[in-house]
């Protein structure tokens, strides 16, 4: 099981129920792909991978083929230092922590958001639509 699966699954679990936030981590990247914040959505995040040299690695995860890892440190590159530590502030985690988790989490994510091999035509909310018919039911 992937740690978006196990973070999915939470969210079924008692977060979901119990009325409790859910993961920081599975928030603070889902507001990135819908665009808020200081990243702009999917289509930003493609131009920045692209602009910081890991665009193999992001269409990677939009095909359907294998996802090619990202580190931490290269996460550095493409998002820097200073959007890291805001974004790290703003989830109540430390710059490590929400690198790795993003580093694990990124590649997963898009790749469930983009099954056909394209981004969705229908935006984040098409793409969220087919994400939540892969949740956990209660």
């Amino acid at each position: 099981m992937g740690l978006l699966d196990s973070l999915l699954s939470g969210l079924a679990g008692p977060a979901a129920s119990g009325g409790q936030t859910a993961n920081p981590l599975l928030q603070l990247a889902l507001q990135m792909l819908a665009g808020q914040g200081q990243a702009g959505g999917l289509g930003s995040l493609i131009s920045q991978f692209q602009q910081a040299g890991y665009g193999q690695q992001m269409d990677s995860w939009i095909s359907t083929g294998q996802n090619l890892p990202i580190s931490p440190d290269q996460l550095m590159q493409v998002f820097g230092q200073g959007q890291l530590q805001q974004m790290a502030a703003n989830s109540g985690m430390d710059v490590g922590q929400l690198s790795g988790g993003l580093s694990e989490l990124l590649p997963q994510l898009i790749d469930r958001m983009t099954p056909a091999g394209q981004v969705p035509t229908g935006g984040l909310d098409g793409a969220l639509a087919e994400l939540s018919k892969m949740m956990p039911r209660s």
